[in-house]
C-alpha cells in the first residue's frame, strides 16, 4: 500500500478547535485512506501567521531533519508521497519541498492560491514561501475553482493541475428526518464569532434581517469565539428571535440543527467554499449564501440554494425573503440540496479522483511491491495528468 506523509501547515487535522480547514484537512485524509493509500500526519507544525512578519523557517528545518532521520532510521515509514492542505502566504509549507526533495518523492497540494499582491508588506517572506512551494509542486488538487486562474497563470513547465470538488463523508454524519415545517421560518448559522471576516458575515447578515418585513421568523446561532459580544450586540433588536446556543462539536447535535432548519444562511465574506454548505445540504437544508470565492461551488444557485451579491445586504434579504415565502421552492431546493450532498460531493467520489490524480493508470501498489526487492532505489510513481489541458 503506498505511502503517503499528510501535512497541513494552517491546522493539522488533531487540532482541539473546529472549523472548515480542520474538517476539509480530516476529510482528505479519510479520501486518500479511501483511496487505498497509507496515509498519516506527518507533522503538526503551524505555520498561520495572522499579522505578518513571522519567520518558521528555523522551527521547519528542524522538523525536516527529524522526519527525515526517522525515515532513515526506519525505512518502513518512508513515504512514496508528501501530501500539504492548503498553501497560501500566511502559511507557507517550509517542509513538504525540503523532504520530498531529499527523498526523491512526489510534492502534491491540495488548495494552493497565489496572492501576487502579497509580494510587498507585512507578510512578503511568507508569501515568498509559499510560492516557492506550489513552484515545487508536481500536482495541484483545485477545490476553490477560483484559485485556478492564478494557478495557471504562475504553473511552471510540466506541473498538473487537477480540480477537487469539495466532499463530504455522509457515513460520519446521522441523517434525521426534515421538520414538518410551520409558519414559523428556523433560520441556522453555524459559524466561528471570530475578528474580520466572520464578524463582518455576521454584521450583514443581521443588516439583512432587518431589512426584512414583518414576519415570524427564528434564528439560530451555533458558533462562538472572542467577537461574541460584538455579534450578541448586533442581533440584540431582535430580541428572542435570536438563540444563541455556542460552539456545538458533536455531529449528532448540530446534524439535528440542520435537519430542523428552514434555511442555512450566511453571507460567507471572503470564504474559500464553506464546509458547512454542503453539512446542511446533506440534511436537505438548502442555503442562502454571499457569492465568494468557491461558495457557488459548493451552493448551487436555483438548485441547492441562492446566492446573493457579495456584501450586498439589500441582495441578501431579498434572496431570503423569497425562500421564506415560497414554500415550494424551498422543498425544491432540499431535494437539490440533499442529492448534491449525497451524490455528486460523496467521499467515494472524492477517493476515486484521487487515486486516478495520484497514481495515474499505474498499478501503484505493483510497482511499489517491485521497488521493495530493489533495495531501496528511491523512484516512485509518477503523477500523471488527467485532462487534456494539463500537459
Amino acid at each position: 500500500m503506498p505511502r503517503i506523509a499528510f501535512y497541513a501547515p494552517l491546522k493539522p487535522p488533531d487540532h482541539p478547535v473546529p472549523s472548515g480547514d480542520r474538517e476539509m484537512a480530516r476529510l482528505l485524509l479519510a479520501a486518500l485512506q479511501a483511496a487505498g493509500f497509507e496515509a498519516e500526519i506527518a507533522s503538526t507544525l503551524r505555520t498561520l501567521d495572522t499579522s505578518g512578519g513571522r519567520d518558521f523557517t528555523a522551527e521547519a528545518a528542524a522538523e525536516s531533519a527529524l522526519l527525515l532521520a526517522r525515515y532513515q532510521a526506519q525505512p518502513e515509514s518512508r513515504p512514496d508521497l508528501w501530501f500539504t492542505y492548503h498553501v497560501y502566504y500566511k502559511a507557507p509549507d517550509l517542509i513538504g519541498p525540503n523532504v520530498s526533495k531529499a527523498l526523491g518523492i512526489p510534492y502534491v497540494i491540495a488548495e494552493g492560491s497565489r496572492a501576487p499582491k502579497r509580494a510587498v508588506g507585512p507578510w512578503a517572506a511568507s508569501h515568498t514561501q509559499a510560492e516557492a512551494a506550489l513552484d515545487a509542486a508536481d500536482l495541484i488538487l483545485i477545490p476553490n475553482p477560483n484559485d485556478r486562474e492564478m494557478l495557471e497563470g504562475g504553473r511552471p513547465v510540466g506541473q498538473v493541475l487537477v480540480d477537487l470538488p469539495p466532499f463530504i463523508d455522509a457515513s460520519k454524519w446521522p441523517l434525521f428526518q426534515r421538520g414538518t415545517g410551520g409558519d414559523e421560518r428556523r433560520l441556522l448559522v453555524v459559524a466561528m464569532m471570530r475578528e474580520g471576516d466572520k464578524l463582518a458575515s455576521y454584521g450583514i447578515l443581521a443588516q439583512a434581517l432587518a431589512l426584512l418585513p414583518a414576519s415570524s421568523w427564528r434564528l439560530d446561532i451555533a458558533g462562538d469565539g472572542p467577537g461574541r459580544h460584538e455579534v450578541e450586540v448586533a442581533f440584540a433588536p431582535f430580541g428572542d428571535r435570536i438563540r444563541f446556543h455556542g460552539r456545538i462539536d458533536d455531529p449528532n447535535t448540530l446534524a439535528r440543527f440542520y435537519a430542523e432548519a428552514d434555511l442555512l444562511v450566511w453571507p460567507a465574506v471572503n470564504e474559500a467554499f464553506g464546509m458547512v454548505f454542503l453539512e446542511a445540504a446533506l440534511q436537505g437544508c438548502p442555503s442562502v449564501a454571499g457569492d465568494y470565492g468557491g461558495v457557488g461551488s459548493v451552493v448551487i444557485d436555483g438548485e441547492t440554494g441562492l446566492l446573493a451579491q457579495p456584501g450586498d445586504a439589500q441582495d441578501f434579504a431579498s434572496a431570503l425573503e423569497r425562500l421564506m415565502r415560497d414554500g415550494l421552492l424551498r422543498a425544491r431546493l432540499s431535494a437539490g440540496a440533499m442529492r448534491f450532498a449525497r451524490e455528486e460531493r460523496s467521499l467515494g467520489g472524492a477517493a476515486r479522483l484521487l487515486r486516478e490524480a495520484l497514481a495515474g493508470s499505474a498499478d501503484v501498489s505493483s510497482a511499489l511491491e517491485t521497488r521493495r526487492h530493489q533495495d531501496g532505489a528511491l523512484d516512485t510513481f509518477k503523477v500523471k495528468p488527467q485532462n487534456k489541458q494539463d500537459p
